[in-house]
């Protein structure tokens, strides 16, 4: 697996002692491995990265008061090559998503003589929104179950993957889908080329295919109820010689967070000039109400959906034995966030879960490309704003509205759209749902057949 590598040199040169006795300045490497077209890995790498914040939070005194850092950043498609860097010696640091991080913790302690500790998360959804199996969107395909006798291509060991087995393995299709190992991008170019039935990948590349129109998701992460997210890894020798280095890496990612949490259509233009991965898309992710929640502290239930993960591992990859205590360690990320002045065992109970017509968000947005973000207080009101807008001539980047079941946030270009007896307009992810929904209550499909192809 290539990368894509960068260097900032906060400053280059040697170490040692000098013969004269006068201590020459020790150069500390910082070697950090993310993904920067990984929506939930931005906060430890990219942003890191373009905003410089490590040059900010480094520490500079006491010890390390004449030290120079050399930072490097290399950018993967997936998290396994990171892993195997780590163990090289050539990377301290990992962002990698829930099933790669594991492995990256059972591959250090297997080896009886290095450790890497799992420090902090970078993003998450508690509903495992973010991964997704999408096919072509001329396929007949419509469920999970019109896979049977088909190809399925994933990242073999992503987060993803993992999904796919589980549900396959619930819907008793294990034996009837063929799993085909391919990368995003790759998957991404044959589901567009129409070359493979299907590509189940981590986020945000489902929903890449959708907003680009080359694919239609037919099975969301959500109806899986496993949670997923990314998250920091540093090889432990390093930790212990530099716990205040480690402090610092997490300070900047709690800065990075929070600078897209502060202006998530600024961050969201940002990071797409920086990764190529369409602005609209990172809103999607980034929003209030979006599908990812940027923030690091390891809740109880990422620990439990570490370990059903390291099962499923061990049962269909044969992975080594994980000391869970030994590798989870937030000591660092405890004293990155009493640094800041944030309370870390409050923000371990704080669970932001999407909430199905939460009152605290209008249902429906448009992303005008001179306007930026209008929100609305009906889906009904959005659709009559859009055919105003066309009308006019006015150009529109998105709309997105919210799954009427579950509170997802969705394009409004992919979802079902009901008219219910009383004229209001609803959102549904999933057909089925739209449809049972008219079949129970009454109403009218606003997109017969696929999903309201007039929104942008």
């Amino acid at each position: 697996m290539t990368h894509r590598k960068s260097l900032l040199a906060l400053s280059i040169t040697g170490s040692l002692l000098l013969g004269s006795g006068t201590a020459a300045a020790e150069t500390i490497r910082i070697g950090i491995g993310h993904q920067s077209m990984v929506t939930n890995t931005v906060s430890g790498g990219i942003i890191l990265e373009k905003l410089n914040l490590l040059d900010k939070h480094l520490p500079k005194t006491g010890r390390y008061e004449k030290a120079r850092y050399r930072v490097e950043f290399r950018d993967y498609d997936s998290g396994p090559p990171i892993t195997n860097q780590m163990l090289a010696g050539k990377l301290e640091f990992g962002v990698m998503g829930d099933y790669p991080l594991i492995v990256n913790g059972a591959k250090f302690q297997e080896t009886g003589r290095q450790q890497s500790r799992f420090i902090a998360v970078t993003g998450y959804n508690l509903k495992g929104t973010g991964n997704g199996i999408v096919v072509p969107v001329a396929s007949s395909a419509q469920s999970l179950e019109d896979l049977a006798g088909k190809s399925l291509s994933t990242p073999v060991g992503s987060a993803a993957w993992g999904m796919t087995l589980k549900v396959l393995r619930d819907a008793g299709l294990s034996d009837k889908v063929t799993l085909v190992n391919q990368s995003p991008p790759v998957g991404a170019a044959n589901i567009a080329a129409n070359k493979i039935d299907a590509h189940a990948d981590f986020c945000p590349w489902s929903e890449i295919m959708e907003f680009r129109g080359t694919g239609r998701k037919i099975f969301d992460g959500s109806e899986a109820n496993i949670p997923t997210f990314h998250g920091i890894v540093v090889r432990d020798a390093f930790a212990e010689k530099y716990p205040e280095v480690v402090e610092g890496v997490l300070k900047a990612t709690l800065e990075a967070q929070q600078w897209i949490q502060e202006d998530p259509v600024r961050a969201a233009t940002q990071v797409a000039q920086w990764t190529g991965v369409d602005k609209e898309v990172l809103y999607l992710y980034f929003s209030n109400g979006g599908i990812s929640t940027m923030e690091a502290s390891i809740k109880p239930e990422w620990v439990e959906a570490l370990k059903y993960h390291h099962s499923v591992l061990q049962s269909e990859m044969q992975i080594p034995d994980l000391d869970f205590n030994a590798w989870i360690d937030d000591s660092y990320l405890k004293r990155a966030y009493a640094a800041t002045g944030l309370d870390y065992e409050a923000m371990v109970t704080q669970v932001v879960s999407p909430t199905p017509r939460n009152p605290a968000l209008k249902p429906a947005e448009i992303w005008f490309e001179d306007e930026g973000i209008v929100r609305y207080d009906s889906t009904a009101e959005m659709l009559a704003a859009v055919d105003e807008a066309k009308g006019a001539g006015k150009a529109i980047n998105s709309t997105y509205v919210y799954d009427n079941l579950s509170g997802l946030k969705l394009f409004g270009k992919t979802a079902f759209l009901v008219r219910d007896p009383g004229g209001e307009v609803l959102a549904f992810m999933r057909k089925a749902d739209s449809e049972q929904y008219i079949a129970q209550h009454g109403g009218t499909s606003l997109s017969a057949n696929a999903p309201l192809a007039m929104l942008p």
